[in-house]
């Protein structure tokens, strides 16, 4: 009896084994390898791969692909062309002797070339207030709006940019430090910093309306839009896509160059497909593609800092360059900093 129930017991075992064995990671059976054992690729580049058949399974089909997109394998090569950049995750389905799996490889994918270098030509120099602690700038019509920072000091205020001269001004409580501003429909959004909120305004009188929560987005930083939807930096290598009427994060882009992904992009502006972004804490602006996040060009503004009267109370690392607004009549670029006491008009060409 005592060698029946230990047979038993043999059996059961084995039989949970060989269940088990049928039933494998797919990550056992097969993985994705690149060229190289490269862990990261430039948009639109060819690069061997080749997947590894650990368990030497009859392989039927392979279709490989980022973020539902199908890549093609022409020559062993495959081709990274994908509409957004970042990290990623390229997925390999594979059908065998019956079956399918997936199997991934984390990856991030780049820009396909350098940044070009721009620079600029000073048009005109107006006053601006040096105590607007600049964090948010954009035109509506020919009347300049201003969102700005620090707690206390925090308002949102539209202005003739000519003169400096302010036509209405909101402040904000004191426990709130104020951020980015963008106007669509009628409404003006005002970003906060780390409270984890957001103010919408009525355009016309400045109105208060609502509040409005951030969602996977960690910080208030810079806000633009494209006349349909809003964008949001937040400090990170990601700048968050937001319906207006809902203010929900509804999709991302990830800001990289050709050799890296880059964080700290500041105060947007959208002009043409392009959102200009101020680099926090840096004397430079980007040019980024607006569907893609790719870095395309980059403009240094260092010489402005020049120009600015500094006071006994300046910082090098808190009063810098921040805010860009674009005038769609004028076609140009205006230009501020932090307490600074000019706003520059500039025109921006490649070098």
């Amino acid at each position: 009896m005592k060698f029946f129930r230990t047979s038993k017991a043999i059996m059961l075992f084995l039989l949970i084994v060989s269940c088990g064995s049928g039933n494998q990671k797919p990550s056992s059976l097969f993985t994705i390898e690149l060229e190289g054992n490269t862990k990261q690729v430039n948009q639109n580049e060819k690069v061997g791969v080749s997947l590894k058949n650990m368990k030497n399974k009859e392989i039927e089909n392979v279709v490989y692909s980022i973020d539902g997109n199908e890549l093609s394998v022409v020559g062993n090569k495959l081709d990274f062309w994908v509409p957004k950049l970042g990290n990623k995750v390229l997925k390999a389905t594979i059908t065998y002797e019956g079956n399918v799996v997936e199997v991934t490889k984390n990856l991030k994918v780049l820009a396909s070339q350098a940044p070009e270098i721009y620079t600029y030509t000073i048009l005109n120099e107006y006053p601006h207030d040096p105590n607007a602690y600049t964090q948010g700038l954009e035109f509506h019509n020919d009347t300049l709006y201003e969102g700005t920072g620090k707690n206390g000091r925090s308002f949102l205020r539209k202005f003739d940019y000519r003169t400096g001269k302010v036509y209405q001004q909101i402040d904000l409580d004191e426990t709130y430090f104020g951020e980015g501003i963008t106007i669509l429909n009628d409404k003006i959004y005002q970003l906060t910093w780390r409270s984890g909120m957001g103010f919408i305004y009525e355009l016309k009188n400045m109105k208060k309306l609502d509040n409005f929560q951030y969602g996977k987005s960690r910080e208030g930083w810079g806000l633009t839009n494209d006349g349909e939807k809003l964008y949001k930096s937040d400090g990170t290598d990601k700048i968050w896509i937001l319906n207006p009427n809902t203010l929900v994060e509804e999709d991302h882009i990830e800001i990289a160059t050709n050799k890296s992904l880059f964080a700290d992009t500041n105060e947007l502006e959208y002009v043409d497909g392009k959102i200009y972004a101020n680099v926090y804490q840096k004397p430079g602006v980007m040019i980024i593609d607006a569907k893609s996040g790719a870095i395309e060009g980059v403009i240094n503004f260092g010489g402005l800092s020049d120009k600015v009267t500094k006071t006994e109370n300046w910082v090098d690392t808190e009063n810098v360059l921040n805010g860009i607004a674009y005038h769609p009549d004028r076609k140009t670029f205006f230009v501020t900093g932090k307490d600074w006491d000019k706003l520059f008009e500039v025109e921006i060409q490649k070098k």
